[in-house]
């Protein structure tokens, strides 16, 4: 049970990362497409803001991952994750034919901010570059 133990943190830290490695990559790709989503939210600055969300996304993900300053990594990847649920998963606010989904991922959100809570608390576990 002890082996299984030291492995566990790492896969829940690889899953957990995941999502925002790949997220933050294919928004380097789509890049005006997500700078013209976040412009259609209202939110001023949409470039920087963009650049902002790959960093984080990549970043925080990547520290996260290998557990290096992995709390500090899932305590940004936790505040992001909370303004991307409220700014744009706001489904109290959204047409009805778009609402349910919104609740999905609104709800997706919390549901990760749960995982990241979890590694801020705890750290990376034993198998990571631990700093």
């Amino acid at each position: 049970m002890e082996s299984i133990n030291r492995f566990i943190p790492l896969a829940g830290r690889i899953l957990l990362s995941f999502i925002f490695v790949m997220s933050g990559l294919g928004k380097i790709s789509g890049f005006s497409g997500t700078s013209a989503y976040i412009a259609s939210k209202g939110i001023p600055l949409p470039d920087v803001i963009t650049v902002g969300t790959i960093l984080v996304e990549v970043a925080g993900g990547m520290m996260v991952l290998v557990g290096w300053k992995a709390r500090w990594g899932a305590a940004a990847l936790c505040i992001f994750t909370g303004l991307a649920a409220v700014l744009f998963h706001n489904f109290w606010a959204a047409a009805p034919d778009q609402a349910q989904n919104q609740m999905i991922n609104f709800l997706k959100n919390i549901s990760i901010m749960g995982g990241l809570l979890y590694v801020v608390a705890f750290g990376s576990g034993p198998i990571s570059l631990k700093k």
